[in-house]
């Protein structure tokens, strides 16, 4: 563990550099009236800190930068989150105001988080592949067309449109939409192709005229993509970050962005609650000049996705750690309290 001093020192040092990304020198330190030690004090505990890695000397200055071993110790022992009414607000107004649609919350939170922290944000919507039929609904339109509107139990809305056969009975449809209701909720989304062609065609045969087409139909509008979405806000974030100024690591970086299948494995692997990973922690090898830190949410303690924002490694842990933790409660509070009600 550090002294007062040295914590003292190494905190402000890290503040600092987040805030200017100057590196830091004991002259400016010992004008800071929060220290009120001597310029020689100062130097020797930044002496130390360097000797236990948790500072760096530039090429460029005489002042000292964190190491990702510095950033690391910050995380652990010395930040906190700081609940800020502002953000917190536009947090709960934006879930609130659209919580009708899971998939529309989430690419909202993606676009205001990037917007309230200035980094790239990317939030990994659910998986359907364990979910399940949860609500069917069939509107009719016009006397040809009609919108499916499909439930699961991740909190996924799905609206389908297609075509009422011609000379069909608007009560047969009424027939079809309670067999439908009978025989699909409840039942995975991976397993609803097969129930489909046994139970229900099955009904459909015996108790629908002209059923045959009305089942191509609803064949084509009870389809799931089984695999999660990816929701980026603030993809140009990085190019205000002044460690961000060579092209090629620009390349690497929207290169990296548009691999969605690596982005996926990488954020369904971190594991619940506050993870933060510095540098070279970074399992994805176009990322280890990056800070990560994820959070995720939740519905009926089961994990639907994840929530990450990627910077640099002079980011702000503090405001990100709050923020996410905020948008992970809320989201996660929102859900159980909207999908209970449609038990």
């Amino acid at each position: 563990m550090l002294t007062d001093r040295q914590l003292l020192i190494l905190q402000t040092i890290i503040d600092d550099f987040i805030a200017t990304a100057y590196p830091i020198g004991s002259r400016a330190l010992s004008k800071n009236k929060s220290i009120n030690l001597s310029a020689a004090t100062i130097r020797n505990v930044m002496a130390d800190l360097e000797e236990m890695e948790l500072l760096e000397k530039t090429h460029s200055s005489s002042g000292r930068i964190p190491s990702e071993k510095g950033y690391r110790y910050y995380v652990d022992h010395v930040i906190s989150p700081t609940f800020k009414g502002k953000e917190i607000n536009i947090i709960k107004h934006i879930i609130q105001d659209n919580m009708v649609e899971l998939e529309q919350v989430v690419q909202l939170s993606a676009e205001v988080l990037s917007q309230l922290t200035n980094y790239t944000a990317i939030i990994l919507g659910p998986n359907e592949v364990d979910a399940t039929l949860k609500q069917i609904q069939i509107i009719t339109l016009t006397s040809q067309t009609a919108v499916a509107i499909l439930v699961t139990s991740t909190g996924h809305v799905e609206h389908k449109s297609f075509s009422i056969p011609k000379g069909m009975d608007i009560r047969e449809l009424e027939k079809m939409v309670n067999i439908l209701n009978d025989r699909l909720i409840g039942v995975p989304i991976m397993q609803l192709p097969y129930t489909l062609q046994t139970e229900v065609y099955e009904l459909m045969k015996k108790h629908i005229k002209d059923f045959e087409l009305m089942y191509e139909y609803i064949q084509s509008v009870i389809r799931y993509d089984e695999q999660a979405k990816l929701y980026v806000g603030g993809q140009s974030n990085i190019l205000m970050q002044p460690e961000f100024k060579d092209v090629d690591k620009i390349y690497e970086f929207y290169s990296m962005l548009e691999n969605e299948a690596e982005i996926i494995k990488l954020l369904a692997s971190h594991e619940d609650g506050i993870q933060v990973t510095i540098g070279n922690e970074n399992k994805m090898e176009a990322i280890k000049n990056f800070s990560l830190i994820t959070s995720s949410y939740k519905l009926g303690g089961n994990q639907l996705g994840t929530i990450a924002l990627l910077g640099p490694t002079r980011m702000e842990y503090r405001k990100v750690i709050t923020i996410l933790q905020a948008l992970s409660n809320e989201m996660t509070d929102i859900l159980y309290v909207t999908y209970k009600q449609m038990k």
